[in-house]
């Protein structure tokens, strides 16, 4: 997860306080994908080897495995082929996902960037930010990681994707909320200074 667009949006009254970043489990799980369809794909091949002697009409090669799945039929190979590629493209999509990504929270908004080519960037101001709240499961737990929602004025409920140290993203938000209340509190105290005393009535 890069922050391309974080930085090149920030302000120079602006400061960066935290950038989360997708839990190494998130790359797991695209892989996954990839195992999951691969494993499918070797046993459809593998049943219609098998039980192609018991099928009617269907040619039965010799020699190995491999030799075997040439004589299959043309449409069990496609949709092996098509159960292989489908998880392949899970994978690459989840990919990109991470890659476009970036999600950071400043002392002043709280900004997630999505796509590579038609971009999407949402931001909450953090002085509208309601509340926040981490949802994790088992495993998020166990691993550390976990998705943030955020809850912002005008804006509903925002979902992040799971990152890592969710807690920690949490403090993060709740930190720049600090932050900008004492920046709140000292501007009024700056114009609270700065009127004019009105001299007392005769």
């Amino acid at each position: 997860m890069g922050i391309d667009y974080i930085k090149q949006s920030i302000s120079d009254d602006e400061t960066l306080i935290h950038v989360a970043n997708f839990h190494w489990m998130y790359v797991f799980l695209a892989l996954i994908n990839v195992f999951v369809s691969s494993v499918i794909a070797i046993l459809l091949l593998v049943a219609s080897v098998k039980f192609a002697p018991y099928i009617p009409g269907a040619n039965v090669g010799a020699g190995g495995f491999v030799e075997q799945i040439a004589y299959l039929h043309p449409g069990i190979k496609i949709l092996a082929f098509f159960i292989f590629i489908m998880g392949v493209l899970k994978f690459a999509h989840m990919m990109i996902i991470k890659a476009t990504t970036e999600i950071g929270v400043t002392d002043i908004r709280l900004v997630y960037k999505r796509g590579l080519v038609a971009r999407a960037v949402g931001e909450i101001a953090i002085d509208r930010v309601e509340g926040v709240n981490v949802l994790q499961g088992i495993l998020g737990r166990m691993f550390g990681y976990g998705r943030v929602m955020v809850r912002g004025m005008g804006v509903g409920e925002v979902v992040l994707p799971p990152i890592a140290q969710p807690i920690r993203f949490k403090k993060a938000i709740e930190h720049a909320r600090t932050k900008s209340r004492e920046r709140q509190a000292q501007a009024v105290h700056s114009a609270t200074s700065a009127a004019p005393v009105s001299p007392p009535a005769d």
